[in-house]
């Protein structure tokens, strides 16, 4: 007499467990068929010739960021000659300052009135650039400062959010956007090195105060080679740079009242500010144009090239605004003589 314990004896399926059974073998050969671990499926729908399935977001490491920038850092073989030029005392600083390109920012005409979004600012960003060289012809240009920062990147983390953690309607994925702002960061400051030396100042700002932190880091390490190129990418809120009797100063505009900075510069810049005749800070953060004379130094907002997102556009901020990549030039001995203005 047999017995369940038999040799050889197959408990009988139901047809519910019949069922299950053929569903994982064919989720087995889906898987295998698109390369996805079968551990990574959190759950799947399976109607007898299609599959749905929910895969674990894992996400993109910053070792995997970090090895596709080296990656391409030596398939470029960044090796530049040093370009000679010789010294002109009757020469000019030109500065140019693309201000809160918000890389990643979504703005829809069908809401706002205008499209932005990662394409149409790397565009501006270029075609502004372009502009203010041009416009900058006649001038005897022999160094540029590049003013980088100042909210490049939209959002700080995979969320979507700023570093603050304010939710923000974003285009493309935020390793995306880092790549993208690399890039144009390294085909502008090319452009610019065949036009004089670059000194590259960086300003830590809201939206990116830690991504765009590593993008000026890795931005210096790509022209480390270069002798045309220097670089201050230190997290301190406010920079100064001296060029004859010019001091210049930068910072992103979201830290210090505006009414406080002259008094500032003047502590933590006071030997460059005691050489000096021409003193001026160069501010971003609130996307119009604004200058006031106070004792001893000029300071100026610029002008933004990004379009409105929704929640701006609702609120009326920014509305009807002009954007623009901004520029000006400096004399050795009479400061800032120009400012030019290349308007989308």
């Amino acid at each position: 007499m047999s017995t369940n314990k038999d040799a050889g004896y197959r408990p009988r399926l139901t047809d519910e467990e019949s069922e299950m059974v053929k569903n994982h073998r064919a989720l087995k050969i889906e898987c295998e068929t698109n390369g996805i671990p079968m551990s990574d499926v959190n759950h799947y729908w399976y109607k007898g010739k299609s599959f749905s399935l929910h895969v674990k977001n894992n996400g993109v490491s910053l070792d995997k960021v970090r090895q596709d920038i080296i990656k391409a850092m030596n398939s470029h073989s960044p090796s530049y000659p040093k370009i000679k030029r010789t010294k002109s005392e009757t020469g000019h600083l030109l500065v140019i300052d693309p201000a809160d390109i918000h890389i990643g920012k979504l703005a829809t005409s069908f809401e706002t009135g205008e499209d932005y979004n990662s394409q149409i600012a790397v565009k501006r960003v270029k075609k502004g650039v372009n502009g203010i060289l041009q416009k900058s012809n006649g001038f005897n240009i022999d160094k540029i400062l590049f003013v980088g920062g100042n909210d490049i990147l939209h959002i700080d983390e995979p969320h979507r959010k700023t570093t603050a953690g304010t939710p923000q309607d974003t285009d493309g994925m935020w390793y995306e956007n880092f790549m993208t702002a690399k890039k144009l960061y390294i085909d502008v400051l090319e452009t610019l090195m065949s036009v004089a030396d670059v000194h590259f100042v960086y300003n830590p700002s809201n939206h990116d105060y830690i991504s765009g932190f590593m993008l000026s880091d890795s931005i210096q390490s790509w022209f480390r080679k270069s002798k045309n190129i220097t670089f201050d990418c230190s997290i301190a809120h406010r920079k100064g740079f001296k060029y004859g009797q010019n001091l210049i100063g930068t910072t992103h505009g979201d830290g210090a009242k505006l009414a406080d900075l002259p008094l500032i510069m003047a502590n933590e810049f006071s030997r460059e500010w005691a050489d000096t005749k021409h003193r001026y800070v160069y501010t971003h953060h609130i996307h119009h144009k604004s200058s006031k004379d106070y004792h001893g130094i000029t300071v100026e907002s610029l002008r933004s090239p990004s379009g409105s997102d929704s929640w701006h556009h609702r609120k009326g901020y920014g509305v009807g605004g002009i954007k623009a990549v901004e520029g000006f030039i400096h004399s050795k001995d009479h400061g800032q003589v120009a400012r030019l203005t290349h308007i989308f």
